[in-house]
């Protein structure tokens, strides 16, 4: 069901220099306002920041040997799930009917008729590529994190 993570999948592992630790730690302040209280307890100005490096250009952010934040192919940096359980309130948020929890846990693409449908919410402000939360109908956690390919105008 899923990918299993080991650490042959792991390429690099780099602590990073102060100015690269700003860029991260601003690019992330940008992306989620409702974060920047919070931002000098996740990510410590004191403590090394270490980006590991994966397979398929995929980088994590780990401070305090946790991971915090990933992203791919220098793309927008996401929370990792964990951490969004934590502060469910950093991100937009769409929710998916009961229908397709199932497929969605199992890797699938999730289509507009799983956010249009009874049961699926949607947030009309979020624009195109877009970072968002899929929440689940009737369950309280985020079950994944994905991109936007359309506006939810256009959904």
């Amino acid at each position: 069901m899923f990918k299993k993570f080991s650490f042959e999948d792991i390429s690099a592992q780099n602590q990073v220099k102060a100015s690269v630790q700003r860029r991260i730690r601003q690019s992330i302040a940008d992306e989620y306002p409702g974060l920047e209280p919070l931002l000098d307890d996740l990510l410590p100005k004191k403590s090394p920041m270490i980006v590991v490096k994966c397979q398929n250009h995929l980088n994590l952010v780990v401070v305090n040997n946790v991971p915090l934040f990933f992203n791919i192919r220098d793309g927008p940096y996401m929370p990792t799930l964990r951490l969004l359980h934590q502060y469910p309130d950093i991100m937009k948020k769409f929710q998916v009917d009961r229908g397709a929890i199932k497929f969605v846990l199992s890797g699938a693409n999730i289509m507009c008729p799983g956010l249009t449908s009874p049961g699926g919410v949607l947030d009309n402000e979020v624009e195109e590529e877009t970072p968002v939360a899929i929440m689940a109908e009737g369950k309280q956690h985020a079950l994944a994190i994905g991109y936007t390919k359309m506006s939810a105008k256009d959904m």
